[in-house]
């Protein structure tokens, strides 16, 4: 017969991290500065994205994926513009809220999209849209990889 371990393991509670102002507020400027680039670097990705589709596939094609390109971006950037004015703003962090932003942005790159293909269904190239729209979705990728090869 197996024995239980009836011995207790005392959790260790470990002191909360205690920020000065001076480190509080340059998390905050890295924050920003950080979330800031990102949305360069995906604006970038989208707009390499039209200009590639552009190039291979015609002017259609490359309106196209700056459709699919902007269908992503521009939510984000009108949530990062969110998360910023509460950065400036020294709001306390709301989960809910940042659900709620995620939730908001994911409904308007579908009804911008539902518009594209509603409005532009005579000349809209959908693989181009999805590319623009992919690219752009994983554009921080570059940004995230050289900012990893420069801290080490």
């Amino acid at each position: 017969m197996r024995e239980e371990n009836t011995d207790i393991e005392a959790e260790v509670e470990t002191p909360p991290i205690v920020l000065s102002i001076e480190e509080r507020l340059a998390l905050d400027a890295q924050a920003c500065r950080d979330m800031l680039l990102i949305l360069a670097a995906q604006a970038v990705m989208g707009l390499g994205a039209a200009v590639l589709a552009g190039v291979w596939a015609g002017s259609a094609a490359g309106l196209s994926a700056l459709i699919g390109a902007g269908a992503y971006w521009f939510p984000n950037a009108f949530f990062a513009l969110r998360l910023l004015v509460g950065v400036v703003r020294s709001m306390r962090a709301n989960p809910f809220a940042f659900l709620l932003g995620e939730l908001a942005k994911l409904l308007l790159t579908v009804l911008i999209l539902g518009l594209a293909a509603w409005y532009a269904r005579g000349w809209l190239v959908w693989p181009a849209v999805l590319v623009g729209l992919l690219l752009t979705l994983k554009g921080y990728l570059p940004f995230m990889l050289l900012r990893k090869r420069s801290r080490q």
